[in-house]
């Protein structure tokens, strides 16, 4: 009886005690054979082109620096900037706008506008080879804001006084615990006039406008992606599917093979993305929003 059970269960016996007593090579042998086959798919799936994404409010370039140094250490041919942001802080967005400036000179770079490529977002895009927008996409807000609130009454109410001890007249500009001065209020409307020259002259510069008819494609106006190409902020409206087309145009690449995170390193990033849009409310200073 035994032997008949012994017979019957023999299929899924033998490669259990296979297994159980050749372990070790078999790891061995999978090791080997992921070794292999990872470097023969990256022989064969070699990326030639790059997809980089500038999502969500713009607080810091810093992510964005070490993408576009995968990019460049990649060796790609081409890079697709994919722009979905209302714009932030003015620095990171000129940070950004000069790092594309420098990468066009090594390789095509074209932008996607997907969602809103609004402020910051859009000085970031200004030096691509190319600007295509989603129709249902918004672009421009070229503009300079700084804000501040004034607790001073609910301070009052609270019983709560303020102790300062500055050297330097402006020491205390943009101060949220009493109304400005106004020759506080002057000198930040200078910052940001100053700002909103520099900001207006690169995108002229860039696009090939004229900056004496800033009160047309500037002044802050958001525009719908068919408005934005009459001014000439964007070159065409399409899919990213054409804009990817696009860059492999540019960069002659018949075959794409694209550089970009996985998924997970995708949702990390968005959960991110969405955890500063929220601390992002309550920010303050100096913003190409």
């Amino acid at each position: 009886m035994g032997d008949v059970v012994a017979r019957a269960l023999w299929p899924i016996t033998a490669p259990i005690g296979f297994i159980q007593n050749n372990f070790k090579a078999l790891i061995f042998l999978l090791i080997v054979f992921a070794i292999f086959y990872s470097s023969s798919e990256d022989k064969i799936t070699h990326p030639n082109l790059a997809k980089v994404y500038i999502s969500g409010p713009i607080m810091s370039a810093d992510k964005f620096l070490e993408d576009i140094k995968e990019v460049e250490e990649t060796k790609v041919k081409g890079l697709l900037l994919i722009v979905d942001s209302p714009g932030g802080a003015v620095a990171p967005s000129v940070e950004m706008a000069l790092t594309i400036k420098r990468l066009k000179a090594k390789m095509p770079v074209v932008t996607y506008a997907a969602g809103t490529m609004a402020s910051g977002s859009y000085y970031a895009s200004i030096w691509s080879n190319k600007i295509i927008a989603n129709p249902g996409s918004t672009i421009g807000s070229i503009g300079v804001l700084f804000e501040g609130a004034n607790v001073e009454g609910l301070m009052k109410k609270l019983g709560v006084e303020s102790q300062v001890v500055k050297a330097g007249e402006y020491k205390e500009v943009g101060t949220m615990f009493r109304k400005w001065s106004p020759k506080e209020r002057a000198h930040i409307e200078s910052l940001i006039d100053d700002t909103y020259t520099m900001f207006t002259e690169d995108v002229a510069a860039a696009r090939k406008l004229d900056i004496n008819k800033t009160a047309a494609f500037a002044d802050a106006k958001v525009f719908t992606a068919r408005s934005a190409q009459k001014e000439g902020l964007v070159d065409e409206l399409g899919t990213r599917h054409e804009a990817e087309a696009a860059l492999a145009k540019l960069a002659n690449v018949k075959d794409p093979v694209w550089l970009e995170k996985t998924k997970m390193n995708q949702f990390l990033e968005r959960l991110v993305t969405e955890t500063a849009s929220k601390l992002a409310v309550g920010f303050s200073g100096l913003k190409a929003y």
